[in-house]
């Protein structure tokens, strides 16, 4: 056997070597975690037994967070589509450098820190009380932070060759630009806009930064919830806290997933 085809054969089990050691360095501290939440007292460890005490008493103190974070995310997630999928679509079509440098302006919230964002958000909006206390002022901050995302995600789809082609094709059909769009545009971008729509709702419902500074001691998200209970309360507590923010967070992605996929398989028999 020569020396090239050893490596060959031994390169499949270097890589899932190193894939198993990814996997361990990120999964298991989110286990330790979640382990925490369950046990009497963590110190102790496994010995002093098993409870759902703090899964119980995150819930009577934090419950509420947990409503208001998931609304807040479909709301940033409806939102950023409306605004995102119709400009995604003109920056695709505009060769200019005036497209480019708006390009480059919408994402000035993600290079800059979110604290700077909120901060601004507060100079702008701080006056009109009744918007600054609400989660609206939030779901301000959060449609300015995913909507790049889910922007550049879009533009590459939308200038696809392929596609252009289908809309010139439709357009000489007699098709306007709303049956276009709709019907023919938007359908063939569809995994483009599933990914990222999934990155906005990740985002939005594990945002902080932005969020600690916008929000109020009644308009509490999830993130801001388990920062509170981390800093002010046992390490039980935050830890139980995770498990309910993973036990919310991941059925949730894997429906919006699901409903992606359906939504594409949809619309590919019926084109």
């Amino acid at each position: 056997m020569s020396r090239g085809q050893g490596n060959a054969r031994r390169a499949p089990v270097a890589l899932r070597l190193c894939v198993a050691a990814t996997l361990f360095f990120v999964i298991t501290p989110i286990i330790l975690s979640i382990l925490a939440g369950f046990v009497v007292n963590y110190p102790t460890g496994l010995k002093s037994g098993l409870t759902t005490r703090w899964i119980q008493e995150v819930w009577a103190v934090y419950g509420d967070t947990l409503a208001r974070s998931i609304v807040l995310a479909f709301a940033c997630l409806v939102i950023a589509i409306l605004i995102g999928t119709p400009c995604a679509y003109a920056l695709s079509q505009i060769r200019s450098r005036w497209a480019r440098a708006l390009e480059e302006l919408l994402m000035m919230p993600v290079a800059v820190p979110g604290l700077a964002t909120a901060l601004a958000l507060i100079l702008m909006y701080g006056h009109f009380k009744g918007f600054r206390s609400s989660t609206a002022f939030i779901l301000v901050g959060h449609v300015l932070f995913t909507l790049p995302f889910l922007v550049r995600t879009l533009i590459p789809a939308f200038a696809n060759a392929e596609l252009r082609a289908l809309d010139e094709a439709a357009r000489t059909l007699g098709a306007n630009f709303a049956q276009r769009f709709l019907g023919v545009l938007v359908p063939a971008v569809l995994p483009a806009l599933a990914a990222g729509a999934l990155m906005v709702f990740t985002l939005s419902i594990g945002e902080f930064n932005l969020t600690w500074m916008l929000h109020t001691p009644l308009t509490r998200t999830l993130p801001v919830g388990l920062a509170d209970s981390y800093a002010s309360m046992r390490l039980e507590i935050g830890s139980a806290y995770t498990v309910i923010f993973i036990a919310v967070v991941v059925p949730t992605l894997w429906a919006l997933q699901a409903g992606a996929d359906a939504l594409q398989r949809y619309f590919t028999k019926n084109r």
